[in-house]
């Protein structure tokens, strides 16, 4: 029975004359208790668990929560990591946001975890608190009781496909989102940039960057360089500023782009060719039997 309640905790009487302390931290698994009474009273009957005996000074630690099952030893097993799961959003900080997935259990999907392109200062710019959102499992430490989830991964990241996409010695164009005193920051696509160098802007360098061109100005450049695991792509203006050295890049560019399409078509072909013949075979096949039951029975 509860016989007293302190700000760290209660005294359980287990006994005539033998109290026992359930320090607030082992009152619940999952809910954040910040005073006792939140969750007993006096003269609650309360179900505890000896943790902890000390016969020297006479003292004897209890927990409550013990008595039930950890929900954190049971999570990996409901939540597998990949899993996608839907929540109302509890918190946010500059950090991330903070989902709730079960009563007392927050996943964290950190800033960096919720969008494969954009550049996300602070996630309050984005979601309220009381949204529902979805999320992908990514990581539990019950250890730490910490529940690691994404959003970003509920789509396949696009620089996967960057590579094949922007081949090196391409003409791409784009428009200008930034300029800055070592280059020009060029959007391929939403999300996507490339930076064209200072020393890759033109041959005369006589002029300041903001004198040459402007943010929102549509420019043509050559793709130099990708790399994907810092997920930068290096461009060049100079590389083509001559109209026939971009006429002819351009012209092999859409060279390259027709023999793929053409290899694609041909592969389709042959196989609706190989499909048409198995067909073929089948009816020939179908006919010959027909025709041998048939001699049979005359």
């Amino acid at each position: 029975k509860v016989v007293s309640i302190t700000d760290y905790g209660c005294f359980v009487e287990l006994q005539k004359g033998i109290e026992g302390l359930v320090h607030i931290s082992e009152m619940s698994w999952t809910k954040r208790v910040t005073h006792p009474s939140e969750r007993v009273n006096i003269g609650d009957e309360v179900e505890v668990m000896v943790l902890n005996l000390d016969t020297e000074r006479k003292r004897i630690s209890l927990g409550m929560k013990q008595c039930e099952p950890n929900p954190w030893d049971l999570l990996e097993e409901r939540y597998p990591v990949g899993t996608v799961v839907r929540g109302q959003i509890r918190n946010i900080t500059d950090f991330g946001i903070f989902l709730g997935v079960e009563d007392g259990i927050d996943g964290l999907i950190h800033v960096s975890d919720i969008s494969w392109t954009k550049r996300i200062t602070h996630p309050a710019g984005i979601f309220n608190v009381g949204d529902e959102v979805e999320a992908v499992v990514l990581k539990i430490d019950k250890e730490q009781e910490r529940f690691s989830l994404g959003i970003k991964q509920l789509e396949p990241d696009p620089w996967n496909s960057i590579a094949s996409k922007y081949l090196v010695g391409s003409v791409v164009e784009g428009k200008i989102t930034n300029i800055a005193d070592f280059g020009i920051f060029v959007e391929l696509e939403p999300g996507i940039e490339g930076l064209v160098h200072v020393t890759e802007v033109s041959s005369s360098r006589s002029e300041e960057l903001a004198d040459k061109v402007q943010a929102g100005q549509l420019i043509q450049a050559e793709v130099l360089a990708i790399d994907q695991e810092e997920r930068k792509i290096s461009l060049s203006m100079k590389a083509i500023e001559n109209a026939a050295v971009r006429e002819e890049k351009m012209a092999i560019d859409a060279v390259k782009k027709d023999m793929a399409a053409s290899s694609k078509a041909t592969l389709g072909d042959m196989l609706k060719q190989a499909q048409a013949k198995a067909a073929g075979s089948s009816s020939e096949e179908e006919v010959a039997v027909a025709a041998t039951e048939e001699g049979e029975e005359e």
